[in-house]
This record gives structure tokens, C-alpha cells and sequence, in this order.
């Protein structure tokens, strides 16, 4: 009597909302209210007025949601019930109490969540399914919730384990990893953890990721959301794995799924790209042409688009130039960065426009891997030309450059040694006085200036200087200026 009374509840405890519903108003019982109150409800009703047709109800809707399998237990002992212990076992076909029961309690085994479906990741490959995904059931109307599952490895995968390789130490590349989503049917679901999580792996805490820190002020630290791994501490024989998952019940949904799976790295992920998924050059050309073409109802033509060579992820030069099918611009960013990036840190997302980058729509740009190879490395950006053709753009780019560095005009180089590059003659020094009114010659070829000659040595200097403006066609060379000190002083030599 005991033990029935005790399965009914632990049934009663596993139902939804419409089961409850379903129940109460069987009884004659009230059906409206939140999901807490009706688990309540149920409970003393089953407490209060247990009778075989009350047993036969509970039975059929718990069969009619769970279906008898293995492996999951999500079920805690209540508060007041003597601990029975016996033994387990996994076997289907054991009938004993051992296979009911757990610590005294039967065990509500929820079916599968079929209709949930965790979204592919890239660094994962899912070799076997151990569990799939099962929602986490609330048994009371604690925040703090526990549930366990119970799973062995056959022989077969436990060799695979065994026998992998090792990524880094401690760390190999075949794994059993536990993964969390919200319960939905619709669409794929992302890894999702619960508030509060925490996960024992056979008595002993595994490792959770925690949160990253934000760089941004008023935003919350974000915690990244992936597969937990639980090999190292499961039991790599026949004896049976218990893993308990704390989840704060906030009054979300959330489904627990187990994986063998095979863990790749951004090298493993780059050799499948490299392999796999490359654009041709001509390809890429007839790309770059469909979107330069000139459209008659557009009233911009566009003859031209510029790409850079710098990677917007590193601001360093591209290596391998790599881009989303998807996405409308040219511009591309570093595939092997980019997947070093999203192995520690997860984002999928396309560093040029922010939309999602999956790794299955990512491709390498033949016509800019070629580019590379021809350009020298102070090439840093090129444009695109409505035949397909490229031109670099370095020239102009250094002019720029100059020009904001300068923050002058551009002017002609003049050539003072040469008198017809201004249209006067060169200055003299007084060593030409008295040698034929010639200009006179430093020992490399040069002109001598005086440097001390301005505007009032003209006007200080008489009727000398007022010669000098006639003899500029001539032949002979007037005598030569002086300082307003009468003699020369700083000559400097002009080459």
C-alpha cells in the first residue's frame, strides 16, 4: 500500500499541466490555476482520497506520456520516506524491485523530447546518442531542482574513448559530453543553460564554463553556453554512470541530452574548408561583375568596388581569404583567425556585417587568395573593376597619406642653380668683382647666395641698384650686391 501510494505521487509529480488538468477533473477537483498549485492539489488528493480508481487514473496518463524505458530518473525522495536501498539494473528485461525502485522511490521515467532538436555544432561530431533529449521535470516547488540520469557505456565505446587521441593533455579527442536547451519544438534549439546550474558526474563536480567578463559598461557578463564534458569522471566499464543536474526552476523549460561525440579543432575545421568549400576565381569575377553592373533604373552607376587586404578581425594581412555565402559584400576576413576565434569563444557571427556566419555557409575566395600571392605586402587595399579586373590602390593612398600629413598644397620643385626655372639670375658674391661681371663658382659647380640681401638693401643701395634691372638680357653680369654692412657675410653654396 505504501509503495503504491508513494509511486502515484512520483507519478503525479512528473506530469504537465494537462495531465493534471485531466486528473483533477476526473476527480471532480478544480483544474484552473498555476502549474504549482495543481501539482499540490493533485498530491493531497491522492493522500487524502487514494483508492484503486484514483491508481488506475494516475497509471494511464503517466503511460500515456512515458512509456517504459531506461535511463532517466528525475525523481527525488520526499521528505519523511524511509530509505530502502537496493540494487540497480539497467536490463530491460529485470523485473525485480532493484529495477523499479531507487532509495525507496519508483522511478518516473519521462519519454524522450523528440521533438526537440539541438543545433549541429562544428567542433562536435555526434557519434552515438546515450540520451536523447529529455525536459528537466520540477518535483516540488523548490527553486533549487536535481535531477539524474543513469547511463553504461558498452565495451565498444568505452575502447573508443580509451584509445583516443589526446588534443592537449588530459584532454581526447573522443568524448561524452552532456548538453542543455530549452525544451521547444520548434525550430533547432542552441545550447542554453539553466540558472544555477551545477553538475555531478558520479558523486563528483564537473567543470561548468563560467561567464566572460564584458568590456562594456552597464552590460552583464555573458556565459557561453557549450557542452559539458563529463568523461573524466565516468567509469569506463559495465558499472552504471549517475549524473545529477541542479537547475534553478525559474519557470522555464529545459531538456537534457547525453553524446559520444568526436571533438575537432580550428586546424581539423580548416582542413575541411580548404577541402571542401572553395570558390573558384572566375566564379568570384562573375560575382564581382553581377554586382557592378549598370542597372537602367538606378541612378548611381558604380564602376568600381574597393577591398581591403587587412583582416577586420586582427588588423593584419589576409592569409587565407575567406567570406559567408550569404552576406552582400565582397569584403573578406581571415578563415584561419576566424576559427580560432569561435573554438574558444563561440560566436558564428561575420566580423564585416554582424550577420551569422555558420560554418557550413563559409567559403575561401579563389580570386582573392591569387591577388595575395601577387600583390607585395605594402599593398593594402585593391578595387574591383566592372570587366572583373583589379587595380591596386597604393598610389593614391600614399598620396593621401602625404597630403593629410603635409597639410599643404602640392607646388612644383624649383631649381634655384638654374636661372631659367624663375626667370632671374642667380646671386653673386663679391668674389666676382672685377672678373668680367661674371656670377661666381663654389669649387663644386655651384652658385654662391648671399643670404643677407633682402628688399631695403635695394633701396639702401642707390643708383647701383637701380642697373641691375636692365642688365637681366644682357651679356654682361652688373657688379654684385652687398649687405647693408658693405661686405659679404654667410654665403652659402646652392647645389
Amino acid at each position: 500500500m505504501a509503495a503504491e501510494l508513494v509511486e502515484a505521487m512520483n507519478m503525479v509529480k512528473s506530469f504537465r499541466v494537462s495531465d493534471l488538468q485531466t486528473l483533477l477533473a476526473s476527480m471532480g477537483r478544480s483544474k484552473s490555476g498555476l502549474k504549482q498549485d495543481l501539482v499540490g492539489r493533485a498530491l493531497r488528493l491522492v493522500q487524502t482520497e487514494y483508492s484503486p480508481e484514483l491508481l488506475k487514473n494516475v497509471r494511464q496518463l503517466y503511460e500515456s506520456r512515458f512509456p517504459k524505458t531506461s535511463g532517466w530518473l528525475a525523481a527525488r525522495r520526499p521528505d519523511g520516506i524511509p530509505v530502502a536501498y537496493s540494487s540497480l539494473s539497467s536490463s530491460p528485461t529485470a523485473t525485480s524491485q532493484g529495477a523499479d525502485y531507487l532509495n525507496g522511490i519508483s522511478k518516473p521515467i519521462p519519454t524522450p523530447a523528440a521533438e526537440v532538436k539541438l543545433v549541429p555544432l562544428p567542433f562536435y561530431q555526434t557519434l552515438e546518442t546515450l540520451l536523447p533529449p529529455t525536459e528537466l521535470i520540477d518535483v516540488n516547488s523548490e527553486k533549487l531542482q536535481d535531477s539524474q540520469c543513469i547511463f553504461e557505456l558498452t565495451p565498444n565505446q568505452a575502447d573508443q574513448i580509451r584509445n583516443a587521441s589526446e588534443l592537449r593533455p588530459g584532454i581526447r579527442s573522443i568524448q561524452v559530453v552532456l548538453r542543455l536547451c530549452y525544451t521547444d519544438s520548434i525550430g533547432v534549439q542552441e545550447d542554453q543553460y539553466p540558472p544555477n546550474i551545477a553538475v555531478k558526474v558520479n558523486q563528483s563536480y564537473c567543470h561548468v564554463p563560467g561567464y566572460y567578463p564584458s568590456n562594456k559598461p552597464g552590460v552583464e557578463p555573458r556565459r557561453p553556453c557549450r557542452p559539458v564534458n563529463i568523461t573524466p569522471w565516468l567509469h569506463l566499464s559495465n558499472v552504471t554512470n549517475r549524473v545529477t543536474v541542479t537547475w534553478g526552476n525559474f519557470g522555464k523549460r529545459y531538456s537534457v541530452a547525453v553524446y559520444l561525440v568526436r571533438v575537432f579543432t580550428a586546424a581539423d575545421l580548416f582542413s575541411q574548408l580548404k577541402l571542401c568549400s572553395v570558390e573558384s576565381a572566375e566564379r568570384c569575377r562573375e560575382r564581382i561583375q553581377d554586382k557592378l553592373r549598370f542597372d537602367p533604373e538606378s541612378e548611381i552607376a558604380t564602376t568600381g568596388l574597393r577591398v581591403s587586404l587587412i583582416c577586420p578581425l586582427v588588423k593584419m594581412r589576409l592569409g587565407v581569404p575567406c567570406r559567408v555565402l550569404t552576406c552582400a559584400h565582397l569584403q573578406c576576413f581571415d578563415a584561419v583567425f576566424f576559427l580560432q576565434m569561435n573554438e574558444k569563444k563561440p560566436t558564428w557571427t561575420c566580423p564585416v556585417c554582424d550577420k551569422p556566419a555558420p560554418f557550413e555557409l563559409l567559403t575561401i575566395d579563389g580570386l582573392l587568395s591569387e591577388i595575395l600571392k601577387e600583390t607585395s605586402e605594402d599593398i593594402e587595399e585593391i578595387e574591383y573593376l566592372t570587366d572583373g579586373s583589379w587595380r591596386p590602390i597604393r598610389d593614391d593612398k600614399e598620396r593621401d597619406r602625404e597630403r593629410e600629413r603635409s597639410n599643404t598644397p602640392e607646388y612644383p620643385v624649383v631649381d634655384i642653380c638654374i636661372p631659367e626655372a624663375n626667370g632671374h639670375s642667380p646671386a653673386h658674391s663679391s668674389t666676382s668683382v672685377g672678373m668680367a661681371g661674371g656670377p661666381a663658382v663654389a669649387p663644386g659647380g655651384g652658385a654662391v647666395v648671399d643670404l643677407t640681401l633682402d628688399s631695403s638693401s635695394e633701396e639702401e643701395g642707390g643708383g647701383a641698384g637701380g642697373d641691375s634691372e636692365d642688365t637681366e638680357d644682357s651679356a654682361d653680369s652688373p657688379a654684385p650686391k652687398r649687405g647693408r654692412y658693405n661686405y659679404d657675410k654667410d654665403l652659402v653654396t646652392a647645389y
